[in-house]
């Protein structure tokens, strides 16, 4: 019975954490249907200017299109190579490449993402550990209270044995006196 009560006592701050997420997507989901909030239409894109129109322009205007890459040694827009992830040198080296902002080269910007998203990975990590040594030194007590719990029981084991002494001497006594006073 009390390892049930132990259980769901355990399981309600999850509980909590679970509706807290799932009580704001239930009523996005909700809130849709009834109040009649509809996805806005996007208007169909005008045919898109190509990339080589912005040539001899500025970088801004390349840029303003996502699948324009800006080269700045010879001032030329081309497509970006989507199916390759980071563009060859052969086609403008990573130093003098600008893509959607033009205050950063593509290679600051890889090196900033790659920090970013190493720093994220090691704070992640970080944490786990942290959740993982918590939870490890929950489940089992601590060495303070390993050795409070050993001087309780050797305590009480030394009172046992005082007690059963206690009554060993006290049973001598009765009989002694006992068998004295049996014949009067």
């Amino acid at each position: 019975m009390m390892e049930r009560e132990a259980a769901a006592r355990s399981w309600q701050p999850r509980r909590r954490r679970l509706w807290a997420f799932c009580l704001p997507c239930c009523f996005l989901l909700w809130c849709r249907p009834v109040t009649g909030i509809e996805p806005t239409a996007t208007p169909s894109p005008s045919p898109a200017t190509p990339c080589a129109a912005f040539t001899q322009k500025t970088c801004e205007e390349c840029v303003k299109n996502t699948k324009c890459l800006w080269c700045h040694v010879n001032s030329t827009c081309m497509d970006y190579p989507v199916r390759k992830l980071i563009p060859p040198s052969s086609l403008c080296k990573l130093t003098d490449a600008y893509w959607a902002i033009c205050w950063v080269n593509f290679e600051a910007m890889i090196i900033s993402i790659a920090v970013v998203a190493g720093f994220l990975l090691l704070l992640i990590g970080c944490c786990c550990c942290y959740c993982c040594r918590r939870r490890r030194s929950r489940g089992r007590p601590s060495e303070e209270e390993e050795r409070f719990i050993r001087d309780r029981e050797e305590k009480r084991m030394q009172s046992l044995q005082r007690k059963h002494e206690r009554k060993v001497k006290h049973d001598e006594i009765r009989k002694k006196y006992d068998s004295e006073y049996s014949f009067v």
